[in-house]
């Protein structure tokens, strides 16, 4: 009996090649695109699980609470990592400071200068005990080496590219920045590529702190992102007992005598990958949102191409009818024609699913451009093989239920008579309805597409307030020996004739850096809000291109202390009239006061998903790490090439590690853009499903109408009436379809603009544009089988039983 199933399976399938071709295809795209999202999903859902006690490691955070509302910060003040020793014994307690743009200088016998790298991951100094809290494997030497000054140890792969066989490397002496020597004596396993702390180099903590060259401090008040605490807490120990002691213990430690409050709390490791508003060390953040929008849309792409199979499925049935009733007839049961339509339905699944597999295969080495993943993913593994039968069960459950309950359901006589009607298989209602259904889908996502080029069009030429163009940023050190070449450095630049500009500041107007500190503001106590603060030569100013609301720059070489400040930070402190502040004094933390000569109207101190931070500019040499150079525009390539040049001469011990900031401010948004290309390839997938699915309802349609198009043309219509008769209808349900399309694509975009305080308005030009190429597309597919009905000889169309 199976055996004869599958013959007649194969046999209807083989007469059927157009019909079984249109299935496959939207099956096996839906089924790859799930699929893909699958190994996404998946993928970012496995960040740091490799660690045995994923579920104990929590990060300490400092959360400070102000009139305007709570601000997080992923790093603590120094001296709180020995404070939470001291109150928490019973935890393990671990340490991690974070510096990136490392240059590491490793000896070269065999020429007279070293080997030259810049580590962008940067270096990690940690301590013994966060090898307690965090699993690594050592393949040589062991935590309690970072208990020592001046070491370092390197994973595998760091060690064999510096010294070309990690095994040699043990005892070896590093550089780092020019500035301190570090002696390998320990060497780690590699890390895998999901995690948010990618560390290929540890220094020990001591190191650090005895250094004084990375700004250790014990001041409770000053807090950096780059110093972050890890607890892994013991199994008789919950996280609302340690929140809650630490919440106790914020009046012993921090200055809460004020409206504004600060105390530390734990996030979980499992948070850490998700939570945009305190970051991670990682490449990316992704929210669980982003991955639950993902997998609806995997959802709603496999469930259009099950929509297409029923519409084609029913279509076909009214051609199975003779064969349905002489079925019966013989004897037939209606189990056995329901199985007879399920195994077809499952043959089809079946091939769709190999397809998908191969589609798949073909997608996964791309998929690295459209998400933030460098690693190659695997597709053949256990739960991928699991996913991919269990969608084909369920698309075979879908697509063939309500087609296999119609066909068994025929009556023998009428179907014989070829009698079967749309009204004696449910009607088309239905399948009207799966049609709304997946243009609703495809609008929605045309919708999101628009918004987010939009959006993106919008980052793109945002005014940031200062000049980002032709501006060449250079990495450098501030370090002594480095800080007495940077001003001769600076004025060779000047005699450039491609530039036009250069400053030494310690960052360039808009990064993802955040320096903040408690100040105070005309010798009054401490305000309740964070100053954030840069520092930059006088040439900063004009180098970005920042104007004044009031004052003006302070002068070069000045030695007395003055400052500017930008507009938000008068706003904060309820100054109206820019022109007040100049003359007044400023304190950050217990310095000294210094006064406020001018004042910069608001630039974007950070992306466009933030607000602008109050902010202070001053000169403070010792911190200038960075050259900016301002170019004319005209030959970049020489004057980079010129300004390399004289890198060489002035610093030949550093790597010449140079970048234009437009293209730094364009790496903010990299996932934003990578969302707006996923909406594309998704927004063109539903559209191209939603076509076979028009296909599929204007092929019932033209099968009932048959007939009435005969005597329609008989009557003198022509094929334009024709065309007319099928596609006003499903302009008709288009329009229905843009009902249910616009609040959903409003509610989800809305949600997605909700991460950017600078963001474009959802107006109602984007839901007509989506409305009209709706149109536009329904019309193209609907009219191929439209005409070719329209073309037919009405006398065979008369003739039809």
């Amino acid at each position: 009996m199976i055996k004869n199933y599958f013959k007649t399976a194969y046999r209807n399938l083989r007469h059927h090649k157009t019909y079984v071709l249109i299935n496959i295809s939207g099956l096996a795209t839906g089924m790859a695109a799930c699929l893909l999202i699958f190994l996404v999903v998946c993928y970012e859902l496995s960040y740091e699980k490799a660690q045995p006690a994923y579920e104990d490691i929590y990060r300490v955070v400092t959360q400070d609470k102000t009139p305007d509302g709570i601000e997080y910060n992923p790093g603590i003040p120094y001296p709180a990592l020995e404070a939470l020793r001291i109150d928490f014994p019973a935890v393990t307690t671990g340490a991690l400071f974070a510096t990136f743009g490392t240059q590491v200088s490793v000896p070269n016998a065999a020429a007279l200068s070293p080997k030259k790298f810049i580590e962008n991951t940067g270096l990690f100094f940690c301590d013994p005990q966060f090898f307690d809290v965090f699993f690594y494997k050592w393949i040589a030497g062991n935590s309690s080496v970072l208990g020592q000054p001046n070491v370092i140890a390197l994973t595998r792969t760091t060690a064999a590219k510096y010294f070309g066989d990690w095994k040699i490397a043990m005892g070896k002496v590093i550089k780092i920045n020019n500035a301190l020597d570090l002696r390998v004596e320990g060497i780690l396993e590699d890390l895998p590529a999901n995690t948010d702390l990618p560390i290929t180099m540890m220094g020990s903590y001591i190191t650090l702190k005895n250094s004084g060259y990375y700004g250790y401090t014990t001041d409770w008040g000053s807090t950096t992102s780059n110093f972050q605490v890890y607890m892994r807490l013991p199994e008789n120990i919950s996280s609302a007992t340690v929140n809650g002691q630490l919440a106790q213990l914020a009046n012993k430690y921090y200055k809460n005598t004020g409206v504004n409050k600060r105390k530390n709390t734990l996030q979980a490791l499992a948070d850490i990958h998700f939570n945009p508003a305190l970051g991670n060390f990682g490449d990316h953040v992704t929210t669980h949102a982003t991955l639950l929008t993902l997998s609806m849309i995997g959802f709603f792409i496999i469930l259009m191409a099950c929509i297409n199979f029923i519409n084609l499925s029913t279509a076909q049935a009214v051609t199975r009818s003779k064969e349905i009733g002489a079925r019966k007839v013989l004897g037939g049961s209606r189990s056995q024609l329901f199985t007879q339509v399920m195994g077809e339905t499952g043959l089809i699944v079946t091939l769709a699913a190999l397809a998908a597999i191969l589609i798949a295969s073909l997608a996964l080495p791309y998929i690295k451009y459209i998400v933030s993943i460098n690693e190659n993913l695997n597709l053949v593994t256990p739960e991928s093989g699991i996913f991919i039968f269990s969608t084909a069960l369920l698309v075979t459950v879908l697509s063939g239920l309500y087609p296999a309950i119609v066909l068994s359901g025929f009556g023998p006589v009428m179907a014989l008579k070829n009698k079967i009607s749309s009204a004696t298989v449910g009607g088309i209602t239905l399948r009207r309805g799966l049609v709304i259904t997946q243009f609703a889908i495809s609008q929605a996502l045309i919708v999101g597409t628009i918004v987010a080029v939009s959006q993106m069009d919008f980052i793109r030429t945002a005014d940031l307030g200062f000049n980002k163009d032709a501006i060449v940023v250079l990495s450098s050190s501030s370090d002594s020996s480095v800080l007495l070449r940077q001003k001769p450095f600076k004025e060779n630049l000047l005699k450039i004739p491609g530039v036009k500009h250069v400053s030494l500041c310690s960052d360039v107007p808009s990064s993802d850096n955040n320096s903040g500190t408690n100040f105070a503001f005309n010798h009054q106590p401490d305000e309740n809000f964070t100053l954030f603060t840069k520092f930059a030569d006088a040439d900063y100013f004009k180098t970005f291109g920042l104007e004044f609301s009031a004052g003006e720059a302070y002068q070069p070489d000045d030695t007395s202390g003055k400052v500017v400040v930008n507009e938000t930070l008068l706003k904060k402190l309820n100054i109206k009239n820019t022109e007040e502040a100049i003359g007044k004094d400023i304190r950050m933390g217990g310095g000294r006061w210094r006064q406020i000569v001018g004042v910069v109207k608001d630039f974007k101190t950070n992306s466009l998903r933030e607000e602008i931070k109050p902010l202070m500019i001053a000169p403070r040499k010792k911190h200038f790490s960075i050259i900016a150079v301002k170019l004319l525009g005209n030959n970049l390539p020489a004057s980079q090439a010129e300004i390399q040049r004289y890198w060489d001469r002035f610093f030949p011990e550093y790597a010449f590690d140079a970048s234009f900031m437009d293209e730094n401010i364009e790496r903010f948004y990299q996932q934003e853009k990578q969302m707006a290309l996923l909406y594309k390839i998704f927004a063109s997938l539903a559209i191209f499903i939603s076509c076979l699915g028009l296909y599929g309802l204007v092929s019932f349609m033209v099968v009932q109408k048959t007939k009435e198009v005969g005597i329609r043309k008989v009557l003198g219509a022509g094929i334009h009436n024709i065309v007319l008769l099928f596609s006003k209808e499903f302009t008709i349900l288009i329009g229905v379809a843009f009902t249910i399309s616009v609040p959903l694509g409003w509610f989800l975009m809305n949600n997605w603009l909700n991460n950017f305080v600078y963001r474009v308005s959802i107006h109602w030009q984007v839901f007509a544009v989506s409305v009209v190429i709706s149109i536009l597309i329904a019309w193209v597919a609907v009219g191929f089988k439209a005409i070719r009905a329209a073309m037919a000889n009405p006398v065979k169309s008369l003739r039809t039983e």
